[in-house]
């Protein structure tokens, strides 16, 4: 299993018992609309500034209007906007949200995640799925019934190429033989299993250094994770696997209001707030990052107000 004793944002980001915060990219209260895109760079280094510990995007091709939620993503390209925000920031964790290993050829990913983390060392975070937009896979004309099967070989295909020199891999996805992948990544990236990715919590449990599920009532999250972590006690004895989850986020400016729930998260004033994510951080929650795209006061304005009085709850892990 792999150590990240060394890995600047894993550690600052992940620590057994704690819990640090994150935003998801767009920085926008778009709600079901296209997202402008405006000012994500100095919201970025706002948010950089005030100690959040990532940003994370969405890997999503096409719109989809039919699909039900924010179908756009971030408009631009995940990979090639993670290193754009990557070059305006300078510690701020780079997560994918997920990259959907059935769309991305291994190889290619592999030398783009690899060049990244060349020019940005201990940046990303590499969240992987097997993908749910019918639409991207029609689009590419990749089978979307047989994405689990996929996710696995692009899965195994990713880290072979990545991690072994000259790898001997004959696969769906390709054959490598006498050929190496450049450049290698400075270390290993974690890379965190998104939702199920049609497996069972024993497969996931046994690959991948963490798992990133949906937001769920804490209740129900910690019976979840419960379950995994015992899991991975009995393939990974003794090793630490952290836990991340988004929330979308209405912030009201009166911070005594009361919880009310939305669309994949609540509506409510900072207090209240505070002691949610105390709730979430014993139920073994190790990072969680706010979505805005359903807030009514814009997004400087809460970013401002969580930095200020949410974030010193919940602060970067020292290193």
């Amino acid at each position: 299993m792999n150590n990240f004793n060394n890995h600047k944002t894993y550690n600052r980001v992940y620590k057994d018992g704690e819990m640090t915060l994150g935003l998801h990219i767009p920085l926008e209260n778009f709600q079901f609309d296209s997202p402008t895109m405006k000012k994500q760079v100095e919201l970025s280094q706002m948010a950089e500034n005030y100690g959040f510990t990532a940003l994370w995007l969405r890997d999503v091709i096409l719109e989809d209007p039919n699909f039900g939620d924010p179908a756009v993503g971030q408009i631009y390209d995940m990979m090639i906007y993670l290193t754009y925000l990557a070059s305006q920031t300078k510690e701020i964790g780079l997560g994918t949200a997920a990259a959907v290993l059935p769309l991305r050829h291994p190889l290619q990913l592999a030398k783009e995640i690899a060049t990244i983390d060349q020019l940005f060392p201990e940046r990303l975070l590499l969240g992987v799925s097997s993908g749910d937009r019918l639409a991207d896979f029609d689009g590419l004309n990749i089978s979307h019934p047989n994405r689990g099967k996929a996710f696995v070989e692009a899965f195994e295909f990713l880290n072979k190429v990545l991690y072994e020199d000259f790898p001997i891999i004959k696969s769906s996805n390709g054959i490598i033989s006498g050929a190496n992948l450049v450049p290698k990544p400075t270390k290993h990236i974690p890379t965190f299993i998104t939702g199920y990715a049609q497996q069972d919590m024993e497969w996931f449990a046994k690959n991948g250094d963490g798992w990133m599920y949906y937001p769920r009532h804490p209740h129900d999250q910690e019976e979840t994770i419960k379950r995994w972590r015992e899991m991975v006690a009995i393939h990974h004895p003794g090793v630490f696997k952290p836990f991340s989850q988004p929330m979308h986020l209405d912030l009201s400016d009166d911070p005594n209001e009361m919880p009310k729930p939305i669309r994949l998260g609540f509506r409510l004033g900072r207090n209240y707030l505070i002691q949610l994510l105390n709730i979430y951080k014993e139920a073994g929650v190790n990072h969680l990052f706010f979505a805005l795209f359903d807030s009514i006061r814009p997004a400087d304005e809460v970013i401002q107000e969580l930095g200020e009085e949410v974030i010193p709850h919940f602060p970067a892990n020292k290193l």
